[in-house]
C-alpha cells in the first residue's frame, strides 16, 4: 500500500507538470485534438498505477513522448493556419441574420436540440433574435444578438456589400493579409494598407492581428518587439 501511495503521489505531480507544459489551452474548452491527447494521457497514467510490477520509467516514457508531440504540433499549428484548421477545424456559422443554415448544421452534425439549448443558456428564446451564431471548434456556441438600435448604413461605413452587423472579421494574421476576410468586407489590400497607415502602421511584418468590426473600425494588435 505504501508503494502504491507513493506511486500515486508521484504520478499526480508528474501529470500536473505535463499539463502545465502543454499550455493553458488544455484547461479550458478542449478541441478534438486536445481531447484525444488528454484521453491517451489519462489511460497511460492509469496503466502506470495498475502495473506496479513494471518499472515506473517504462510507463512514463509514452506519456512524455505524447506531451512532446503535442507541444511540437501546437507550435506548428501556431505558425501554420492550414495545419491548424486541418487538426482543430474551423468555426462554423450556423445562424445568419436570424436564419438557420440547416445544411451547415447537418454537415457539422449539430441538431436543433443542441442549438436551442445553447441559445436558452444565453437567455435567447427565438432564433430570429440572433444575428450570428458561430459553432466554435470546441463545440461552444458563440451568439451575437441583433442590435436593437438603428444600424449604421453601408454608406456611413464606406464598406461595400456589408450587413448592418457582423462579428469582427480577421483581415491580417501574423503579418499576412487574409484575402477571404477582405472579400467578405468587399474591400482589397490597398484599402487595408491605407487604413493601417492612418493608424501609423506602414509594415505588415510588425502586425500580428487585424480585424474589422461592423462599424468598419480596425482592431490592430502589433507584434511584441521582444519577438
Amino acid at each position: 500500500m505504501g508503494s502504491l501511495l507513493l506511486r500515486t503521489i508521484f504520478i499526480y505531480f508528474f501529470m500536473l507538470l505535463m499539463m502545465r507544459l502543454m499550455g493553458k489551452r488544455e484547461i479550458g474548452k478542449l478541441s478534438v485534438f486536445d481531447l484525444i491527447v488528454s484521453f491517451m494521457i489519462a489511460d497511460l497514467s492509469a496503466m502506470v498505477l495498475e502495473n506496479q510490477n513494471e518499472e515506473l520509467m517504462i510507463g512514463l516514457v509514452p506519456i512524455i513522448a505524447i506531451v512532446i508531440l503535442q507541444i511540437i504540433l501546437s507550435f506548428v499549428m501556431l505558425k501554420s493556419k492550414k495545419i491548424r484548421h486541418l487538426i482543430d477545424g474551423e468555426p462554423t456559422i450556423i445562424v445568419q441574420h436570424g436564419k438557420i443554415l440547416d445544411k451547415v448544421m447537418a454537415k457539422s452534425r449539430y441538431n436543433m436540440d443542441d442549438l436551442m439549448m445553447q441559445l436558452r443558456e444565453k437567455n435567447i428564446a427565438n432564433v430570429s433574435d440572433v444575428e450570428y451564431a458561430i459553432l466554435e471548434t470546441s463545440g461552444k456556441l458563440s451568439v451575437f444578438p441583433k442590435i436593437k438600435k438603428t444600424p449604421v448604413t453601408k454608406e456611413d461605413l464606406k464598406i461595400k456589400n456589408l450587413k448592418a452587423f457582423h462579428p469582427p472579421i480577421p483581415v491580417v494574421l501574423e503579418g499576412k493579409i487574409l484575402e477571404d476576410g477582405l472579400e467578405q468586407l468587399g474591400q482589397n489590400r490597398f484599402w487595408l494598407k491605407k487604413e493601417l497607415r492612418k493608424k501609423g502602421y506602414k509594415d505588415l511584418a510588425n502586425i500580428f492581428y487585424v480585424s474589422v468590426n461592423y462599424e468598419g473600425k480596425l482592431f490592430v494588435d502589433a507584434k511584441d518587439k521582444k519577438h
